[in-house]
């Protein structure tokens, strides 16, 4: 096996470890990896090909179903992303979206105030940033100034929408290894949480298969935060990743698209919907007099069915 097969092959081995199941990583790791990476193991030489198949069906409804586990969907892939090779050094994240000829996408539909979001996150749901990068039109490359504060495997989401009638909205993602001496982090439940002196509250609870009311009550100081400010057409910009895979939630802010100058608070109410019971990674962005914190949760989602009962459904009428 040749070097670049190698490091090819520790690079899928990392994103496992760290709890991609295997027929999810069929769907973020590009098929000529995966096929040297079951070269020589026990699957190949027993000749489980319908146990390969199965996997493969499985990731490819996995992607076709959850946003956030494919490096292309509808004829649109994301390309290899370049960035600096190891923390706290400091350069340019870059990488383009590709057409099915394999052509750079240079025009794109506005979707919340921006032509594409860049979601930055390590395996283990720590080191979260959503930015927005600058594309070069000439070139189709979207870049940004670019250091890592920590090593670790990193996901790239990138979501965005073609232009041209009855475009796609799509969520493409790659994987990206930082070296350094790499410290995991165990995301626990919490929803209360503490950014830039602002105290975020969540209320709701996650309900596997069906949407989900969760609303976030901001206070600074024991006060209520009324200054909320539009970001990304909404009062808040929530991403939910679910742990393990990294899949994309559907969230939709609830309310109409506030007015410019418009203010709002101290709640912003969400309606999100969790695929399966597990562990949820919640990251909320929020701004005031001009700055955006981002306030981080886990919420771990119940089986259909098993949610907790309000207090308006846990007595009987008139008790």
């Amino acid at each position: 096996m040749n070097a670049g097969a190698r490091l090819a092959l520790y690079g899928a081995g990392v994103v496992v470890a760290f709890g991609a199941a295997f027929g999810l990583a069929q769907a973020i790791i590009p098929p000529s990896v995966v096929s040297e990476w079951t070269k020589g193991t026990e699957m190949e030489e027993h000749g489980a090909h319908g146990a390969a198949a199965t996997t493969e069906d499985a990731a490819s409804a996995a992607a076709d179903t959850l946003k956030g586990l494919s490096l292309s969907l509808e004829g649109y892939a994301l390309s290899p992303v370049e960035a600096p090779a190891g923390a706290d050094e400091p350069g340019e994240l870059s990488f383009q979206i590709r057409d099915a000829h394999g052509t750079p996408v240079t025009e794109y539909t506005t979707a919340h105030d921006k032509d594409l979001h860049l979601i930055v996150v390590r395996s283990d749901g720590s080191q979260f940033r959503h930015v927005h990068p600058t594309l070069d039109e000439a070139t189709g490359t979207w870049s940004l100034p670019w250091e890592w504060d920590a090593a670790g495997t990193y996901r790239v989401f990138a979501d965005f929408t073609p232009a041209g009638p009855d475009a796609p909205s799509l969520t493409l993602t790659q994987t990206v290894q930082v070296a350094g001496e790499f410290t995991p982090v165990t995301p626990e439940p919490t929803q209360v949480a503490q950014v830039a002196g602002y105290t975020v509250t969540l209320d709701g609870a996650l309900e596997a298969g069906s949407a989900s009311d969760l609303t976030f009550t901001l206070t600074k100081d024991g006060a209520p935060v009324t200054g909320l400010e539009p970001y990304l057409g909404a009062f808040g910009h929530l991403v939910a990743l679910r742990e393990g895979d990294l899949a994309y939630l559907h969230v939709h802010a609830a309310g109409d698209e506030p007015k410019a100058g418009e203010t709002s608070g101290p709640e912003i109410a969400f309606a999100a919907e969790a695929p399966t019971a597990g562990r949820y990674l919640l990251y909320l962005d929020f701004q005031v007099d001009g700055t955006v914190h981002t306030a981080e949760f886990v919420l771990d989602a119940t089986p259909a069915g098993d949610a907790p009962a309000s207090d308006d459904d846990s007595h009987d009428d008139g008790h």
